[in-house]
């Protein structure tokens, strides 16, 4: 089983069943097969908006050339759904996550309590350190003692050097203390945790936006990345908290987790779309190397995968 096939398996086995109640002694496409699709979608938390304009491509399609087998609805899904995750200039299937030639290159990672932000930005220097890269991270999430003391866990762990202070300091001053001590290490990424609140968006956009100016009085341009992590398994909870950071900070770049663990897989396939943002990591599992550069084509095909339409 491959790295995606795992990650999509509960959103394909929901998906699919349902596709195939509906076409059932079906030969054509009707209205019935075409509500039958958008329910599926729907139930894999695709989102309404995204849900529609797929069944309306899908409508436009089948009116000319009539449904035969449940093959050709499936490529004609798969078509639909790549296209909404192509967003990139070139149409390269991955994204490249890091721009080395930034060094150090500043990554402000961003969302609410609960989602594996601070896990995430473990694994990722574990994956950096890996690829024999400089990392230093940054404890700036001072309003939960466990955060920093998880992050801390998390450099042992990978081996690789923290800056952090006393719980209920300025995340500024943390954030400002960490890209100060990577250009004097010559780091080469730098990972900066931030406060995962959302219950007044006023204070979260003061903050985060506090955290990029001073970081910028060390790096000009930093933060070159703002990472937004997810938990795929809120579903339609994950659209309205891109939605609120949206408003917050500039979002550059999604990681989606716990994607192994539920069958609303399909909130990766809305996010992107509804806001034009590419997906960079998905988790899909509990260990250090679960979390994945994401792939757009290998997503795709795990998901639509030929076996599951010959059953």
């Amino acid at each position: 089983m491959g790295i995606f096939d795992k990650g999509v398996q509960k959103t394909k086995r929901s998906f699919f069943e349902k596709l195939s109640r509906a076409v059932v002694g079906k030969s054509r496409v009707d209205d019935d097969l075409l509500d039958a699709i958008e329910e599926a979608l729907v139930a894999s938390d695709m989102g309404v908006d995204t849900t529609l304009k797929i069944i309306d491509n899908l409508e436009e399609r089948v009116h000319k050339d009539k449904y035969v087998s449940l093959d050709e609805l499936a490529e004609m899904l798969r078509e639909e759904i790549s296209g909404l995750l192509d967003i990139s200039d070139d149409g390269a299937d991955t994204v490249s996550p890091f721009d080395f030639t930034k060094k150090p290159y500043v990554i402000m990672v961003v969302g609410v309590n609960g989602v594996g932000k601070t896990t995430t930005i473990g694994k990722l220097a574990g994956m950096l350190k890996a690829q024999g890269r400089k990392v230093v991270l940054g404890a700036a999430d001072t309003f939960r003692a466990a955060a920093v003391d998880q992050l801390s866990i998390w450099a042992e762990r990978t081996g690789v050097d923290i800056v952090k202070q006393a719980m209920g300091s300025d995340p500024a001053s943390v954030a400002y203390d960490t890209v100060r001590s990577a250009v004097a290490k010559g780091a080469d990424v730098v990972l900066v945790d931030t406060a995962g609140r959302l219950h007044n968006r006023i204070d979260l956009m003061n903050e985060l936006t506090k955290i990029r100016n001073v970081m910028r009085k060390v790096i000009p341009d930093a933060p070159h990345e703002v990472l937004l992590v997810l938990d795929a398994s809120t579903g339609q909870n994950a659209f309205q908290q891109a939605k609120e950071f949206a408003r917050a900070t500039d979002i550059t770049a999604l990681a989606v987790t716990k994607l192994d663990g539920t069958a609303k897989g399909g909130v990766v396939i809305g996010i992107v779309d509804q806001f034009r943002v590419p997906v960079k990591f998905i988790g899909i599992g509990e260990g250090v190397d679960d979390l994945k550069v994401f792939d757009k084509k290998e997503f795709v095909d795990s998901l639509f995968s030929k076996e599951d339409f010959n059953k």
